[in-house]
């Protein structure tokens, strides 16, 4: 028996090493041809795809970079602008600094705990990338990281989109999605060069968190579940959009769980995704225990406890044999007990509160909206359907055949497209907004569509009359395949066409700087928003208290460093409200709130002059409804005249033209002339003379007027001594 042993011993040390010896003579030579070309191929399609990707990079980059060369190097539009302000704080202070930083800049006199109140991943990836740019002395400003953020996140948003619909659909899908998504205008809006806003990383963060689940469910791996989880928690600390995914992946889980799609794989992906993306969530100051108890994430807890029970009743089931039936009544009976008690129980201490509203509910049931600060924001309003056209293009057209390919062939990738699609779109047509968040999976069903259909009729034209007629009486015959080929061809190079048009012209001005066409054709820049914040920097005190609506706190604190009542973070409705209330009062009583607020000047955005349409005036019914739904003394109706019209000109309301805000934006303005065609006091905007020209201040006095008088800034008069 030893000998034997020892010679079975022997021969397993020599096996080894006769394998290595032939894999170490084994040369490409030896292989059989077609293997050899299909390694050929293989390598020849990988290269094509990574020269796709590197070109699809290039081009992501360089279409966003309209405004950089258009105008300069700045930041863009409102929230931008605190974004930035924060992101110096952390570079130069550090993170610790960050997050106890306590800004008394803004929301005076409350003031601000940023380090609590934002999600930090945007400032946490720019100053990431600022030091180790840095470290390899590549001495590059905060500013330009900052502007230029968005489109290199574009870039990777094209990559990911591939990588995701290929695990989907297949490969060629996945480059068609990643050229749709690269240049789409619906992405594009919120990552062109400047726009340094949360949503510059926060799509990328979005399609990587999915993208690595559906290669977990595919797979069962724990690693890429652990992966999307990580993905996740870059969501959770870029943006607060990250309540989608935790709503969106537990109605998936479930709905494969009823459709009986219920496996292994999907029980390990979707129950380490959990409890690892929970986890990482409590990290972020802002969320923090909400991830738990609130009632916008109660779906991803349901879902896990429903899966684990499902596991548990498959397990039992197995051991229990004829007895599980008598076993699964009583344990459902008690189970439901057990929670109707516990949910009565942590509403009664207040640890779920289901009558908390906001955004999220918003969208749930937008008819029941009722909250003026939210559906103040343009933005939030339903879309229409121009819009879906303007920033879908002819994917609109293609998102009902992929999802058709996709109910046709029914698998878990297929599935999950489907989930995200239908949720999307219904998000992208209740408000406007969210068409960022259905631009991707509009451009992965759109791929799904051209693939598939592309790789019927191609296939039909390149064998033309060699074909099997058996399978031309399917797909068409050669002047059809012909046809089709040339319809998407046009329709890509219309897309193409589109696609730059719109992102040049509409999305590629900061909206800080405004530009028109002059009667001979030349550009004419109106600056006057900088010229309003650098005249407050310069010549108010430093500790001066600056009031204006809402719309322009960001930028003041940002660009003149002074102090602001209100901005666009909209926190405190009350305080907000308490401004609309001043705005829409009369002098008098407006002089009596700013003084108890400390203000020492008031500013105003006036477009009638040349003709700017998102001036205050236009606005001014929404501070009137937000002033209103805190005081009651300040009614709608009351700055509508007697037909219910909302004017300025003659016709107006007696309240309207005695309001605070009609009298800063019209003070002086009936002594110009904007048209030769018309009298003095015309409003370019409103089409009309103003009702009410000659009036004067008394509390308070003009302390500046930009160059076309967008920006008009007011000094509030001091109280006259008693003596």
């Amino acid at each position: 028996m030893k000998r034997g042993g020892k010679k079975d011993k022997e021969k397993d040390e020599v096996k080894p090493a006769k394998v290595v010896e032939l894999q170490t003579n084994l040369t490409l030579d030896d292989l059989p041809d077609k293997s050899m070309q299909k390694i050929k191929e293989s390598t020849l399609q990988m290269m094509i795809i990574f020269l796709v990707i590197v070109m699809l990079y290039v081009v992501a980059f360089c279409l966003r970079l309209f405004s950089v060369l258009r105008y300069e190097s700045i930041i863009h539009e409102f929230d931008p602008h605190f974004n930035f302000r924060a992101t110096k704080i952390l570079v130069y202070e550090g993170v610790e600094a960050f997050y106890n930083w306590f800004d008394t800049l803004v929301w005076y006199p409350l003031g601000r705990w940023v380090g609590h109140t934002v999600y930090p991943g945007l400032m946490l990836t720019s100053g990431a990338i600022y030091h180790t740019l840095h470290f390899f002395h590549f001495p590059i400003d905060i500013r330009n990281v900052c502007v230029f953020l968005a489109p290199i996140f574009a870039g990777n948003t094209a990559l990911v989109t591939y990588i995701l619909t290929k695990d989907c659909w297949d490969s060629g899908a996945g480059l068609v999605a990643a050229a749709f998504v690269a240049i789409v205008p619906g992405y594009i809006s919120r990552s062109v060069a400047g726009s340094y806003d949360n949503e510059a990383i926060a799509i990328f963060a979005i399609i990587n968190t999915f993208m690595g689940f559906v290669k977990a469910v595919k797979t069962g791996s724990m690693k890429w579940a652990a992966y999307s989880a990580i993905a996740y928690c870059y969501m959770v600390h870029a943006w607060g959009g990250y309540i989608y995914i935790i709503n969106l992946l537990p109605v998936y889980v479930y709905g494969m769980v009823l459709l009986g799609r219920y496996s292994h794989r999907l029980y390990v992906a979707y129950s380490t995704f959990y409890v690892l993306g929970t986890l990482f969530s409590l990290l972020v100051p802002f969320v923090g225990f909400a991830a738990v108890f609130s009632n916008t994430h109660m779906a991803a807890p349901i879902v896990f406890i429903l899966l684990q029970f499902h596991n548990l009743m498959a397990f039992m089931r197995g051991h229990l044999g004829d007895k599980f039936a008598v076993f699964f009544k009583k344990l459902v009976t008690f189970l439901a007990s057990c929670a109707l008690v516990l949910f009565v129980a942590a509403l009664a201490v207040g640890v779920i509160d289901i009558t908390k509203t906001g955004r999220f509910f918003y969208m749930l049931n937008p008819a029941a909206n009722t909250i003026p600060i939210i559906a103040s924001i343009s933005e939030h309003q339903a879309t229409p359907w121009s819009s879906f056209f303007f920033d879908l293009s002819f994917l609109v057209l293609l998102m009902p055949v992929g999802m058709y390919y996709c109910f046709r062939e029914w698998t878990d990738g297929t599935i999950f497209l489907l989930t995200y699609g239908i949720t999307a779109t219904y998000f992208g047509c209740v408000m406007t907004r969210l068409i960022l968040v259905l631009s991707p999976v509009a451009c992965m069903l759109a791929g799904v569509a051209v693939s598939r259909t592309l790789s019927l009729f191609m296939r039909d034209a390149a064998r033309g009359e060699e074909q099997d007629r058996g399978l031309a009486a399917n797909v068409g015959n050669k002047a059809v395949a012909s046809g089709v080929t040339f319809l998407f061809g046009f329709l890509f190079l219309f897309y193409v066409v589109h696609c730059t048009w719109i992102t040049s012209e509409a999305y590629s001005s900061p909206s800080i700087i405004l530009q028109a066409n002059g009667a001979n054709g030349q550009r004419v820049i109106f600056d006057d928003y900088r010229e309003g914040y650098f005249w407050l920097q310069t010549n108010t005190a430093e500790d001066a208290k600056i009031m204006s609506w809402w719309d322009y706190g960001y930028q003041m604190a940002s660009m003149s460093n002074r102090t602001t009542l209100v901005d666009n973070n909209t926190w405190n409705n009350s305080h907000i409200a308490t401004v609309g209330r001043c705005l829409a009062s009369s002098e008098e009583d407006c002089y009596r709130i700013m003084k108890k607020l400390d203000v020492d000047y008031v500013l105003v955005v006036f477009g009638g002059f040349i003709g700017y349409s998102s001036d205050d005036i236009n606005k001014f019914l929404w501070p009137i409804r937000i002033g209103g739904s805190v005081y009651p003394m300040i009614k709608e109706k009351d700055y509508l005249n007697d037909h219910g019209e909302y004017r300025v000109d003659g016709g107006a309301s007696k309240r309207m033209m005695n309001s605070m805000m009609y009298k800063m934006c019209y003070h002086r303005f009936g002594e110009v002339t904007t048209s030769y065609q018309h009298p003095a006091g015309f409003d370019r905007v409103r089409n009309t003379v103003i009702g009410r020209k000659d009036f004067k201040l008394s509390k308070i006095q003009e302390a500046f007027t930009t160059e076309h008088w967008m920006v008009r800034i007011y000094r509030v008069k001091k109280e006259p001594n008693r003596g």
